[in-house]
């Protein structure tokens, strides 16, 4: 039996790219998985037959949804993926809604699901896993994203002010920001691909080869059944994601 097994695992945007590379990872580990999105989504029957994949379609951005799946599915894992695909144009073409978008969904959704982790909370050794972005770690952000990369950045810290909470208040929660770089699969990296190549003048596929080996939703979702299983102790507060795997940041 996988230690994942007696796990129910909720994965917050499960339908597409990352998100669905992660919850059928969980399902492939032998964990019960709950995998919310807007829309439903086809989900392959997890080859080792142990697992499940249970679907809940729902706005995660709802100030109420959060609360009430964790209660009705009592989580011992929280992965958060879900978010906006930025607009990709220069900061001069955006406006405040299109510059804005990744604050009104990313860091909504973040909020609601982190405060409803500590309120709940949820069950001692649960782990929460906050997907956030490599551009958050550009010093020069991403210029063509909007406030995308800000968004980013602000998910890495209410997820490090959810583990001081939950230190001081003896909950033993672990929370985790882990940051991918490009992924051209999924909705978001595809788009970010194409601005990005055309900005610098190159090719898509030249573009894509300088960037060294790339990341998918396969390596996505090995990654986080690698850190549900991993001794708490040993996480640390924040990985990137690259295609050859996880690296721990200081």
């Amino acid at each position: 039996m996988s230690e994942l097994s007696g796990r129910t695992t909720i994965v917050v945007g499960a339908s597409r790219g990352l998100g669905h590379g992660i919850a059928t990872a969980f399902a492939e580990a032998g964990a019960p998985v709950v995998a919310v999105a807007r829309t439903a989504a086809e989900f392959a029957v997890p080859a080792n037959g142990s697992g499940t994949i249970q679907q809940e379609v729902a706005d995660a951005g709802d100030a109420t949804v959060a609360a009430g799946l964790i209660d009705r599915h009592q989580p011992q894992t929280i992965v958060l993926v879900a978010g906006a695909i930025p607009h990709m144009l220069p900061l001069q073409e955006q406006t405040w809604e299109t510059f804005s978008v990744n604050w009104e969904s990313d860091v909504r959704i973040a909020f609601h699901w982190l405060r409803a982790a500590l309120l709940a909370p949820l069950p001692p050794g649960s782990r929460v896993v906050v997907v956030s972005s490599g551009a958050a770690m550009n010093p020069t952000g991403s210029p063509l994203s909007g406030g995308y990369a800000g968004a980013k950045a602000a998910q890495r810290f209410i997820t490090g002010y959810a583990q001081g909470e939950a230190k001081q208040a003896g909950l033993d929660i672990t929370f985790t920001t882990v940051m991918p770089r490009f992924a051209p699969e999924t909705g978001v990296g595809e788009a970010a691909v194409a601005a990005y190549a055309a900005k610098s003048g190159m090719s898509v596929p030249d573009f894509l080869r300088a960037q060294g080996p790339l990341l998918n939703p396969e390596i996505a979702g090995a990654a986080m059944v690698e850190l549900a299983q991993a001794d708490a102790a040993e996480l640390a507060p924040a990985y990137m994601l690259f295609g050859k795997g996880l690296k721990e940041l200081p």
